[in-house]
């Protein structure tokens, strides 16, 4: 296919019909996209303008989970996902610690780091001298921007010199910690650092004789150390009496705190694990319009800060009592990004009870320690696909195009049964031979 300039430059329909003619997809599939148009214009005008090359809006399900007790108040809590059995796994668990004193978090700190990277081929003592007199000066060039932020609790914390020429030569960052209130604040961060860029390059301590400033690049840093919450659960052991019959609560609490272990331990199991945390804290991060892929990627290197990874998720048995904690960096916010364009985002936060960023951050990690704990609580009693598999039957189904009465009939069948697809397909199969031989 010839490379196409302009593309970007068609309107909406034009586009998918050069992906028509240019591509797989044919006229009829391509007017589904039309199925999902906002049927208000101004609506539409906000999705079509939020991304590059748009061509159409796609659907993915949200639910809720209820009962979710955080700190002593109730939460009805959104997810938006698509797969099978998480909305049902996690209001399993979020019920279950409900009636056993709920779930507790805390937020130690909330603050996001940038960094412009830079070489100067002066002497590393001369610099570091320098230095205390140069964060002042750019601290005092950054002042209108952040003066807006400084009146809301937050703005530039702390400016560092880092020395990195023995890794690289001449090779230096300037570290930047923020405060971004109830924004996630990546626009902002990047803001100010392009300005300290800037003025790193007319000042006289840097720029002298044969010593110059070379900008390299300046730009947030989506790993959050410091920007951190933590929630957890906890009750005594037999307690845990009730999630299922086939263990004792001692067993039960002795299996979980192995299956744990292993996830620290062993790195396929360690990414199993906390996929099943972000199930649902991404549902969740998803619904108020957060950026998941940044959360993610911070979470994942955390998990490796001790040079292995690990799971995120640790267990106590002490004195009888059971604790289960989760501990990850989230920088997330309430306010900016789409928060306040997109409607479902706007739902979402009203369901919420519009929460401010540090207690979105408890309600996302609670989330995801819901799932988890679900997750490995099936995995040591009955499995994960028993309750996976039920809750993808209706899948199933519509792949099969299953009428109503068809539908009935399997589900009754499947009641007690083991589901797969190999399986539903042979009964349905069996259903609609034995109705053609009536007819």
């Amino acid at each position: 296919m010839a490379l196409f300039s302009g593309f970007s430059k068609l309107n909406r329909e034009q586009r998918i019909d050069y992906i028509v003619q240019n591509s797989l997809l044919i006229s009829s599939d391509a007017q589904r996209f039309d199925d999902y148009c906002a049927p208000e214009e101004n609506q539409q005008r906000v999705y079509s303008e939020m991304i590059e090359n748009y061509i159409g809006n796609f659907p993915i399900p949200m639910g809720v989970v209820t009962n979710m007790v955080i700190n002593d108040e109730t939460f009805i809590v959104p997810y938006v996902m698509e797969e099978s059995s998480v909305i049902a796994a996690a209001s399993k668990a979020a019920k279950f610690w409900a009636e056993r004193g709920g779930f507790k978090a805390t937020v130690p700190g909330m603050v996001k780091k940038g960094q412009v990277h830079f070489t100067w081929n002066g002497k590393p003592q001369s610099i570091k001298e320098f230095f205390p007199l140069i964060s002042k000066k750019l601290f005092e060039a950054t002042n209108t921007l952040t003066e807006k932020m400084r009146q809301r609790g937050g703005g530039i914390t702390a400016i560092q010199l880092i020395d990195k020429t023995e890794e690289l030569p001449d090779y230096y960052q300037v570290d930047v910690s923020f405060e971004t209130a109830d924004a996630m604040g990546a626009n902002f961060i990047n803001t100010c650092l392009e300005k300290i860029s800037s003025e790193m390059q007319d000042i006289s301590e840097l720029n002298f004789d044969e010593c110059r400033v070379e900008i390299i690049m300046a730009i947030l840093s989506n790993y959050t150390p410091e920007c951190l919450v933590r929630c957890w659960l906890e009750c005594p052991v037999e307690k845990l009496e009730g999630w299922n019959k086939e263990l004792s609560y001692n067993t039960f609490a002795t299996k979980f705190k192995q299956s744990v272990d292993i996830a620290n331990l062993d790195i396929s199991r360690a990414v199993t694990h906390n996929k099943g945390i972000f199930n649902g804290i991404d549902a969740v991060l998803l619904a108020t319009g957060n950026d998941w892929r940044a959360t993610s990627a911070s979470a994942h290197a955390y998990a490796s800060r001790e040079g292995k990874y690990r799971g995120l998720t640790t267990v106590r048995l002490k004195d009888k009592i059971f604790t289960y904690e989760l501990e990850l960096p989230l920088a997330i916010g309430t306010v900016g990004g789409i928060t306040g364009i997109h409607p479902m985002v706007k739902n979402s936060l009203s369901i919420l009870k519009y929460p401010d960023a540090e207690k979105l951050m408890m309600i996302a990690a609670s989330a995801g320690l819901a799932s988890n704990f679900a997750a490995i609580a099936s995995l040591i009693t009955t499995g994960i696909q028993a309750g996976h598999m039920k809750m993808h039957l209706s899948n199933i189904l519509n792949q099969l195009s299953a009428n109503p009465l068809e539908s009935e009939k399997i589900r009754s069948y499947f009641f007690d049964k083991s589901v797969s697809y190999t399986a539903v397909e042979e009964f349905i199969g069996q259903l609609r031979r034995k109705n053609d031989l009536n007819k």
